[in-house]
Order: C-alpha cells, then sequence, then structure tokens
C-alpha cells in the first residue's frame, strides 16, 4: 500500500488538522515508511497459536477471601465514660427533652 498526497489530505481533513503545503509530500513519504515496515511484520509468519509472552509467572496466587475482624489498639469501652451492649452512653441534652 503507497501513502499518498491526498491521503495525507484525506486523513488531515478528517482530523481536522492544517497541514502546510510544503510539509505534505514530506509527510506522505514518512506515513508510507511506517506502513511499509508494518508490512514487513506480516512476513514473519507467527502463528495466531502462538502464546503471548508475559513477564512474570503464569498465575498469581491469591489468598483465600475471608472476612476477619481487625483488632483495635483499645477497645471502645475505654474509651467512654459510659458503655453499654455495644453502644456508647451519652447524656440527654435538656433543650431537647419533651415535656
Amino acid at each position: 500500500m503507497r501513502i499518498t498526497t491526498r491521503d495525507v489530505l484525506h486523513v488531515a481533513t478528517l482530523a481536522e488538522l492544517e497541514v502546510p503545503a510544503a510539509e505534505v509530500e514530506k509527510l506522505a513519504a514518512q506515513l508510507d515508511r511506517i506502513v511499509e515496515y508494518v508490512a514487513q511484520l506480516e512476513q514473519l509468519g507467527l502463528s495466531a497459536s502462538a502464546p503471548a509472552f508475559l513477564p512474570g509467572p503464569d498465575a498469581t496466587p491469591l489468598r483465600p477471601d475471608e472476612v476477619r475482624p481487625v483488632p483495635l489498639a483499645r477497645p471502645p469501652e475505654e474509651l467512654a465514660p459510659e458503655f453499654r451492649e455495644g453502644f456508647f452512653v451519652v447524656p440527654k441534652l435538656a433543650g431537647l427533652e419533651d415535656g
């Protein structure tokens, strides 16, 4: 496939790019060399079944997903003056009481 100046101008129009007229020929030659290089890669004859190269181990072992409580440095009972049945006990505010 040969990249022409017409192709460059068409793509520039689609991408809404302004390409100076003096640069069109140079850009077409550069793009043509890139396309030729990529076409060479097809000649390597790699099969589709070849495994992909992935650095590192084939599989990463995962730990079991277990829900465990996180121990606190100090239990809540030590932080509050009064603590009953898992709740902090606070005094009632006089302005908010009914009656």
